[in-house]
Formats: structure tokens, C-alpha cells, sequence
């Protein structure tokens, strides 16, 4: 959603790189080109002249004059003043202290709220709650049978006693609901509220009225990121009426410019506390300003992958794949191979994944075009081999990639390329499971050698070194031919490389030295 906006921040960061002194004139044309980009992004006015005038004022300051590299210092304030505008720290849910927790979801029709529910319901049980999907919106056609569905999908319990269409009263299957959730014991209820195509005095009342039947502790705004400026209208008009506690922005995966999500948080006060990335029940996650920020400056978001890695991976199961890529990872076969790629696969989208790492910006078109498809056409081929090819792809000669392509239904050259990118892949893991480094690169210091080594020592010089200070080899000519003249076994000499019987004393030391000494 942000990707205009990382391309312009990116070209206006681009052009201060490589300048030692930033003059006033340079200070002046960034914020301006920052402006510009901001406005581009449908960000809303007072918030991009709020935002423009901090960046400046810190930018004059000694902040960055004082500072060896002012074009990082210049990114490094935008990035603070960014985490700011979306709201500062991470904001997290407010638990009730007794009884269930009562969340209740607000905003227009057409929002998303219905599949948002499901979506937190699905994000709750992962954190080991038990939450209650309860129906209140009863106008909309069909509304109660969808959440049906959509709690189903995510995997946790419902609440509709009413069948909707225009049939019922939310307002008692509200306050009816928290005593099913307490006879159920179920800890959280997640109240889905009926929505409007625009703001009107019934839908407000309606929101009002469950709000104070229902008591809930957290009131969220659910607002499509989608929608550009008329959502800070929507959300300042909710605010008033409703009085949400927070906010979750939903389609964050559009090709909208996504100015709402940078002016909502900032126009209402009210911290942005998860966002709905994607159609997947887990495309749904709590919002991190200084992460989001970061992905927007290009500089990636590396501790959400971790995050999503911690979760779809086992301990157990890495420190398996671990032992079985040491000593050469011969034991690594073609199905521990496919079992990595579908681990990866349920991280979610393999593009997203990637556009998580840093400078990942400057590729991204590239990274758009992978198909996560390829995953499953790998898995057909592997499939398709016996046992035994699969423990041993040498095994796997002309014949067989024959057979192997027929029934998966794919090209030889793809089976092919398959067995080497595995052979590839295998021995770079082993590499690096082994501390060696990463073959074909270059050793790092504490990370292993990385190419081959010839095995040859340095050649060693034959015979006594000669200095290449004039003096100090006449001295040492000198003494030479006077072991020599002594004969053979009297030349042994003392602790201070001297014939016998002789000390430094007994020499008239060189006037350079006397004045070094």
C-alpha cells in the first residue's frame, strides 16, 4: 500500500547521500519533496503540516548540524516523526479484570468488520483465549449467516439467536451474549455491529445504545485503509458518537496510497492496534508503529519475520533438520528439502515474506511476480519420485526424471533443475550449519572461510634475513667476518649475538645511536 510513498521518500533520501554539510537551501528542498510525497500518499493536510514542521525544526537544529553523516540523521528524524504520527508505541489490548472481556467492533458498511471479527477471534485463540463471535448486526442481508461462516473458518465459537434481514433487536442479543459467554465460559466476546453506507443519526444511536448495554473495554474502529481522506472524516464522526478506544485498519494489502492509516491515529488520538493485511483468516496482526515506519523508510520490518518464523517453526523440529545438515548433511533428504518449503509457505505469501527484508524496496517488482504456486509444482515433483529417490536424488537418471515429469506433469528441465537447486541448497545449509560460511563467498571474520584454499604455504626465505637499515647491516657484516676469523666453534657468541668475552660496552656505538639512546 505504501510502495508510492517508500519510492519518493527513497529518491528525496537518495539525492542528500554523499553530502557532508547540509546547508538550509537542502533542508528546505527535502521537506518540501517530502510534502509532496506525503500529499501524493492522501495523507491529510494539518497531519503532513504537523509532520513538516517538526522534521524541520529538528532538521535546522544541532541535531543534525553537529552530526558526521547529516543525510542519516535527516532519515532518522523522519523515521522517529513517522512512528509518532502512527501513534508511538505499540498499543495492546485491555483485558477485563473479572468476567469476559467485551470488545466491540464500530465503522461504516463495507469496512470489513464481519471478516475482521473472525480475523480476531482466529488471533485470540492463537494467544490462548477462548473467544465469542456474537452477531448484532441484523440489517444487513445475510450479516448473521456470514459470521457464521467466518467463525467457523477461524475456528471459534458463535453467538446469533436472531436470523437478521431486519429481524431482531441487537441491542438485547448484546447484553444476552454476555451471559451465554459467562454460562460458557468463554473470555472474550467480539461484538460485530451493524454498519451504514454513510454516517446517520440511526447508526450512531444503534452503536451508542449497544455500547451501553454491553460495557465493552475496548470499542474498535474498523476503518478500510482503502478509502483515502473522507476515513478521518468517518472516524473523527465515530469518535463523537461512539467514543472507540482504538483502531484497526483493514485491506492494508490494496493499491490504494494509504494516507488514511498515516492521519487517522494522529487527527483522532486514538492509536491504530491491528491491521488486516490479506483474505486469510491469519492475514491479521497487532499493528507496530515503529515497524510500519520502517517499512515505509525501505528499511524492512526483520523482527515480524522472526516472529512469524518463531511461530510456524518448532524448536524440536530445527534442531532435527540441524543435526541432519552436519557432518556434509548427506542425511538430508529430498522430503526434509519439501517439508522447509512448506514451513515457509505457512508463514504466509513467500512475496511478503521477502518484502519484509531491508532494501527489498529496490527489487520489488521482482518480488511481486513470485508465484507461490511454485511451491506446490515443487512439492508435485517430489511427490512423484519413489522413497529412494527421494533419500538419494543421484539416483534420479535420464529414465527416471522421464517418469518423474510425466506424473507430475511438469517439463524434464524442471525436474532437473529441481535435483540441482537441491544439491545447491543442501550443501549451502550444511556450510552454514557447520560454521563454514556460505560457499562461493568470501570468508568473514568469526563466520566461517568461505572459498577453497590452494593448501600451499608462504614460501621461506633460505638463509639469514639481511636489514634493511645501512647501519644496522654494517654492524651485522662486521660481526660476521669476525666469527669467521676466529674458526670454526669460536664464533658461538653470547646472549647479545657477540663473540665471547665481548659486551655492548666494548663497542664505540655510532653517533645515530648514542642520540636514540
Amino acid at each position: 500500500m505504501f510502495d508510492t510513498l517508500s519510492d519518493r521518500l527513497a529518491a528525496t533520501f537518495k539525492n542528500l547521500r554523499g553530502k557532508g554539510r547540509l546547508s538550509e537551501a537542502d533542508i528546505d528542498a527535502t521537506a518540501r519533496e517530502i510534502r509532496i510525497a506525503l500529499l501524493e500518499a492522501d495523507v491529510a493536510l494539518p497531519v503532513v503540516r504537523a509532520f513538516i514542521k517538526q522534521v524541520k525544526d529538528r532538521a535546522l537544529g544541532s541535531e543534525v548540524s553537529g552530526a558526521l553523516n547529516p543525510a542519516q540523521q535527516i532519515i532518522k528524524i523522519v523515521n522517529e516523526e513517522l512512528i509518532g504520527i502512527l501513534g508511538g508505541e505499540t498499543r495492546r489490548l485491555r483485558y477485563a479484570k473479572t468476567g469476559p472481556t467485551v470488545i466491540m467492533l464500530a465503522g461504516l458498511q463495507g469496512a470489513g468488520k464481519t471478516t475482521l471479527a473472525g480475523k480476531l477471534g482466529h488471533w485470540l485463540k492463537a494467544q490462548k483465549h477462548t473467544p465469542l463471535l456474537v452477531a448484532c448486526d441484523l440489517q444487513r442481508p445475510n450479516a448473521v449467516t456470514q459470521l457464521g461462516v467466518v467463525a467457523e473458518r477461524a475456528g471459534v465459537a458463535f453467538y446469533g439467536p436472531q436470523p437478521g434481514n431486519g429481524v431482531g433487536d441487537p441491542v438485547q442479543v448484546a447484553r444476552d451474549s454476555i451471559e451465554y459467554a459467562k454460562q460458557k465460559q468463554y473470555d472474550v466476546v467480539i461484538v460485530d455491529t451493524a454498519g451504514r453506507l454513510g454516517i446517520d443519526a440511526e447508526l450512531m444511536q444503534q452503536a451508542a445504545d449497544i455500547r451501553a448495554a454491553v460495557n465493552p473495554d475496548e470499542v474498535l474502529f474498523v476503518v478500510d485503509a482503502m478509502v483515502g481522506q473522507d476515513a478521518v472524516t468517518t472516524a473523527q464522526a465515530f469518535l463523537e458518537g461512539v467514543d472507540f478506544t482504538g483502531v484497526v485498519l483493514s485491506k492494508l494489502d490494496g493499491d490504494a496510497r494509504g494516507g488514511a492509516a498515516l492521519s487517522v491515529a494522529h487527527v483522532t488520538g486514538r492509536q491504530i492496534m491491528f491491521a488486516s493485511n490479506g483474505e486469510k483468516v491469519d492475514d491479521f496482526d497487532a499493528f507496530h508503529p515503529d515497524r510500519m515506519a520502517s517499512r515505509i523508510l525501505g528499511m524492512g520490518d526483520v523482527l515480524s519475520l522472526i516472529e512469524k518464523a518463531e511461530q510456524t517453526f518448532s524448536q524440536a523440529e530445527a534442531e532435527k533438520m540441524a543435526a541432519k545438515l552436519q557432518g556434509g548433511g548427506k542425511e538430508f533428504t529430498l522430503d526434509d528439502f519439501l517439508s522447509q518449503l512448506e514451513q515457509v509457505q505457512k508463514m504466509g505469501s513467500i512475496s511478503k515474506l521477502l518484502g519484509m527484508l531491508p532494501g527489498m524496496g529496490q527489487i520489488r517488482d521482482q518480488i511481486n511476480n513470485i508465484d507461490d504456486k511454485d511451491v506446490n509444482r515443487v512439492g508435485a515433483i517430489i511427490k512423484s519420485m519413489t522413497p529412494a529417490e527421494r533419500t538419494d536424488p543421484k539416483l534420479i537418471n535420464g529414465s527416471r526424471r522421464l517418469r518423474i515429469a510425466k506424473g507430475a506433469g511438469v517439463q524434464v528441465g524442471e525436474v532437473s533443475s529441481l535435483v540441482e537447486r537441491f544439491f545447491d541448497a543442501r550443501k549451502m545449509m550444511s556450510a552454514m550449519a557447520s560454521g563454514k560460511g556460505i560457499p562461493g563467498m568470501p570468508g568473514i571474520p568469526g563466520m566461517g572461510g568461505g572459498g577453497k584454499r590452494s593448501g600451499k604455504k608462504a614460501p621461506v626465505a633460505k638463509g639469514k634475513r639481511k636489514s634493511g637499515n645501512p647501519l644496522k647491516r654494517a654492524q651485522e657484516e662486521a660481526a660476521a667476518a669476525e666469527r669467521k676469523a676466529l674458526g670454526p666453534g669460536q664464533g658461538g657468541g653470547n646472549a647479545f649475538g657477540l663473540p665471547p668475552g665481548k659486551g655492548p660496552s666494548d663497542f664505540e656505538l655510532p653517533k645515530e645511536f648514542k642520540d636514540l639512546l
